[in-house]
């Protein structure tokens, strides 16, 4: 059996070479370096690796190197989700077959659908496999909000339905799957700067772009909650919330690997149509990455 999914999960960045074609070498590192920096998960072609801008060809590439490279180390998530149901189920089986932990399946994106055909798109899928499925909630993206009631049918009604990745940025909404159906379903929280609020309010755990650039300090964070203190991980989020700030004002994906490269670890640029990050918003992420505090080993 899968075991429960928890706390800091990557969502890992898709790294390109100069030529534009995937990096799977540095591919391999970017998990190195988030599974040494203590996460609990990685997550492959989530919306971070920019799997819209990726064949499905390419979409197997990812998942299959990033579960290879892993080695049973901790889970992987595979984010399956595509714009016809025959594709989400193509790739949803691959990624099972392949050795998945978990799929991730945001509803079709462009065309907004009706609140029964997303129902119809995701139980199909979740018929075609027989692992657990993680919704995601990105309704700026899909034009479908997974309402509370909405999931809690879904989780309900189809057994592998176990996880939510809300990325909607309301505390709110994600407070609501929290304390009212966390019976039937766990919920991380997709959006960085509410990392502290989602974790002390109770969700299961955090997915983060960031955690690619920051793992240590993240992972930090949460076993400091899970040691009771609130103080510590107050302080420590203080240390760090100005380059979660500086990444999240700005366009999402190449700031991430902005990040990276100021904090030494080159992972090539977005592809296209995404551009490089103006010169202010790249020079606040530097400055941000260059002030981040030393880990001490003495909490």
């Amino acid at each position: 059996m899968t075991a429960q999914l928890h706390g800091i999960l990557t969502a890992l960045t898709t790294p390109f070479a100069p030529d534009g074609q995937i990096d799977a070498s540095t591919l391999r590192r970017v998990v190195d370096r988030s599974i040494d920096g203590g996460v609990d998960g990685v997550v492959a072609c989530g919306s971070t690796g920019e799997f819209a801008a990726l064949s499905n060809a390419e979409r197997r590439t990812v998942v299959e190197t990033v579960i290879d490279q892993t080695a049973g180390r901790v889970p992987v998530i595979a984010q399956t989700g595509a714009v016809s149901t025959a594709e989400a189920v193509e790739l949803s089986k691959h990624a099972e077959a392949a050795g998945a932990s978990v799929l991730m399946v945001v509803a079709p994106y462009y065309e907004p659908l009706t609140t029964e055909e997303t129902v119809h798109y995701l139980r199909t899928v979740a018929d075609a496999v027989s692992i657990p499925i993680m919704l995601y909630n990105l309704p700026v993206a899909t034009g479908v909000p997974l309402t509370p009631d909405l999931v809690r049918r879904l989780a309900t009604e189809t057994d592998n339905f176990r996880y939510i990745k809300d990325t909607s940025a309301d505390m709110a909404y994600a407070g609501q799957l929290i304390h009212n159906h966390s019976d039937v379903i766990s919920t991380f929280v997709g959006w960085d700067s509410l990392f502290l609020a989602a974790l002390t309010e109770g969700s299961a755990g955090v997915m983060s772009g960031s955690a690619n650039v920051i793992p240590a300090h993240l992972v930090s964070i949460h076993q400091a909650l899970q040691n009771g203190d609130l103080d510590r991980a107050r302080r420590e989020w203080a240390q760090i919330y100005p380059l979660i700030d500086a990444i999240t004002a700005a366009p999402y994906n190449a700031a991430v690997k902005t990040a990276l490269d100021a904090v030494g670890f080159p992972v090539g640029r977005c592809r296209k149509p995404t551009l490089d990050l103006d010169p202010e918003a790249a020079a606040a992420i530097s400055a941000a990455a260059a002030a981040l505090p030393q880990l001490s080993t003495a909490k």
